[in-house]
């Protein structure tokens, strides 16, 4: 492998993006940080190399700031080898729980975010005939969770991620990929309270590294992943 690969990462500034972002460095990517907190994004990419990374404030659900993202990247870099789409948060479970107002920007950021992500990256994809889209959804996006509009959007981003792979089998010849990764109970800012015995986010990250280093005649489609004394 070549050392000028490239990997978007959306949800770059924490938690498994983060996570992802160091060791595909490590591994000889290049890449490009994607999220809301510019300031976090700019340590980051300090920390990793201003000739290995940059930074690019991102709200995954405004369309134009993935265009714009998307189009730094390339401007930067000259190409695109993959995209992890990582951008999402949870809510408490009950649907006499949260404010709604709370539940718009979680299934905006969670399902259409995804979407927004996948759209504005995958002209460059197609185009070139080959990348590879990681998207990250849950455990809940299998199972059912008891109130938890948060496990329907998962379901909805597990669905989204094989509609995709079916779309880009029609192009002949193509040799785009698509992952879903999903996790169980990950120790992440995702928590209010840090879990026991939850999985870390480099473990992710290292399924996430995992599935890109495969050969292109290898498609991984979907990861379920949880922690050893998680039951269900």
């Amino acid at each position: 492998m070549t050392d000028d690969r490239v990997l978007l990462i959306t949800g770059a500034s924490t938690g498994i993006g983060a996570a992802t972002a160091r060791q595909g460095v490590a591994a000889g990517w290049k890449v490009a940080l994607g999220a809301r907190s510019e300031d976090k994004l700019k340590d980051l990419a300090s920390e990793l190399g201003e000739d290995k990374a940059l930074a690019q404030a991102c709200d995954v659900t405004e369309f134009e700031d993935l265009e714009r993202f998307t189009a730094a990247t390339l401007e930067r870099f000259g190409r695109i080898d993959a995209v992890f789409a990582n951008a999402g948060y949870g809510a408490a479970r009950g649907f006499l729980q949260e404010d709604p107002d709370q539940w718009r920007s979680m299934v905006l950021t969670n399902v259409l975010g995804v979407a927004f992500t996948i759209r504005a990256t995958m002209p460059h994809l197609r185009e070139r005939g080959s990348g590879h889209f990681v998207v990250t959804s849950s455990v809940a996006g299998r199972r059912a969770l008891p109130g938890s509009l948060y496990s329907s959007t998962k379901w909805a981003v597990t669905g989204m991620a094989e509609s995709l792979r079916q779309e880009l089998r029609q192009d002949e010849g193509s040799k785009v990929r698509v992952t879903v990764i999903e996790p169980g109970m990950v120790d992440t800012p995702f928590f209010d309270n840090r879990p026991t015995g939850a999985l870390e986010a480099d473990d992710i990250a290292r399924i996430v590294l995992f599935t890109l280093e495969q050969p292109d005649r290898v498609d991984i489609n979907e990861i379920l992943v949880r922690p050893t004394s998680q039951p269900i």
